[in-house]
């Protein structure tokens, strides 16, 4: 009787025991099952739209084409040598942040209209955010010529006033202009004297694509009470060699590679001129980023077209110099070549050649320009 209830309680310590080693848990113990699934075929709400994500859709691919009388800029330089013979001497004086002078020498030349073989010119230019102040001053001519560009309506607009007198008072002439614009446009309005009579004018350039770009200008003239235009087309090309990822910008239309302002590109520019019924076409060609550039211009008028003419140039940059040739299909050869003399502000020598062999005129000259 006595190990009966001693043998109960062993069992239930047993029992007690191999219920803690166990591995089967408790009910409560179970994860809770997932949820059901939806009824029916509503899908879960969109997440909010994100406000930078619609403001960079929003913003076109389509850049500013810049000022209309720049269309064919970059591709004319190449072409257009500032060739000069004689001794050309520039002193640039730094006188404050905003303000700078120039002194300038012109020595031994035979290319001044009047026929001197001198001039001194003593230029000053005062410049901040919002505007320019410019004045030129030839003291052997007695003429004084000042521009003054001011930003208007908080930097909506630009305006420019340009002036020139001289003692004569023939060629004293008046203009003012307004330049204004958008994301993908740019215009100018103009009005002044020139040559004793009136002067009316206006432009328009407009981006069509990320790479295209027309516009035209008109302008009235009151000396011969005639009217003017041109009418421009401008096509510009992502530079060879240039990297996608840094220099170009994508067009979220096409994914096409599109030229940035601050790359360098190719381009052709085909201009108009309905008053002189001439033809001209630009061409600039970038062979190797901030090293080697091309270019050619054909220009032909529609009353004469067996006489066209014919440009070509290149130019080439190194470390501390640059070399620029341009030949025509006359068979005259312009050369300029600059070599910087040392880092920073050291002086830039320059040398300066023109051969034409049908007329027989040989030219070179020399210049310094030194920066203070």
């Amino acid at each position: 009787m006595g190990s009966a209830p001693s043998k109960v309680e062993g069992n239930r310590n047993s029992h007690i025991f191999s219920s803690l080693v166990s591995p089967t848990r408790a009910k409560c113990e179970n994860p809770p099952s997932p949820p059901p699934p939806p009824l029916g075929d509503d899908q879960p709400p969109p997440p909010p739209p994100d406000a930078i994500e619609e403001a960079a859709a929003s913003v076109s691919a389509i850049l500013n084409p810049g000022p209309y009388e720049h269309a064919a800029m970059d591709g004319k330089r190449l072409v257009s040598l500032d060739t000069f013979d004689g001794l050309r001497f520039d002193i640039n004086k730094q006188l404050s942040p905003y303000m700078a002078v120039v002194h300038s020498f012109w020595l031994g030349t035979t290319m001044i209209p009047d026929g001197r073989n001198k001039t001194y010119t003593f230029l000053t230019q005062i410049a901040d955010d919002s505007g320019l102040l410019l004045s030129r001053v030839d003291f052997d001519r007695g003429s004084v010529d000042g521009r003054i560009h001011q930003a208007l309506l908080g930097g909506l607009a630009m305006g420019k006033l340009q002036l020139g007198l001289s003692q004569e008072g023939q060629g004293d002439q008046c203009l003012a202009e307004v330049d204004f614009g958008g994301l993908t446009w740019t215009g100018n309005l103009k009005y002044g004297t020139m040559a004793g009579g009136m002067l009316f004018g206006m432009n328009y350039f407009q981006s069509i694509t990320p790479r295209l770009a027309m516009g035209g200008e008109g302008m009235y003239v009151g000396t011969n009470q005639s009217l003017m235009s041109n009418y421009t087309l401008k096509y510009t090309m992502p530079a060879a060699g240039s990297e996608i990822g840094e220099d170009l910008e994508t067009s979220k239309e096409n994914e096409a590679a599109v030229p940035t302002a601050e790359t360098p590109s190719s381009m052709m520019c085909l201009n108009y001129n309905t008053g002189q019924q001439l033809i001209s076409m630009n061409y600039k060609r970038t062979v190797t980023p901030n090293r080697v550039t091309l270019g050619a211009e054909l220009s032909c008028s529609l009353a004469e077209l067996n006489k066209p003419q014919v440009l070509i140039g290149a130019e080439f940059k190194l470390t501390k110099s640059k070399v620029s040739i341009c030949v025509d299909g006359e068979g005259r050869i312009q050369s300029v070549v600059e070599a910087k003399l040392g880092m920073g502000q050291a002086p830039t020598i320059q040398f300066a050649g023109e051969v034409d062999h049908v007329k027989n005129v040989l030219r070179f000259g020399y210049g310094l320009n030194i920066d203070g």
